[in-house]
C-alpha cells in the first residue's frame, strides 16, 4: 500500500478546497448561520494558505527534496 505524501496533499489548492467544501455542507446541514459559516471557511482557507506557504518554503529551502 502506498504512503501518503502529506506535504504534497497539505500544499495542494485542491485538497484545501476540498476541506472547505466539505465543512461548509456539513455546517449548513446543521443549520448554521451564514455568517458563521462564512467566518470558518476564511479561517480554513487561511490556514490553508499558511500550511502551504511554510511547507513550501521548508520544501525550497532544503532543496525541493
Amino acid at each position: 500500500m502506498n504512503k501518503i505524501n502529506w506535504k504534497r496533499k497539505l500544499t495542494s489548492r485542491k485538497f484545501w478546497a476540498a476541506v472547505v467544501g466539505f465543512i461548509t455542507a456539513i455546517l449548513i446541514a446543521f443549520r448554521i448561520d451564514n455568517l458563521t459559516v462564512e467566518q470558518v471557511t476564511a479561517v480554513i482557507s487561511a490556514l490553508g494558505v499558511l500550511v502551504a506557504y511554510i511547507l513550501g518554503e521548508g520544501l525550497a529551502d532544503s532543496g525541493g527534496k
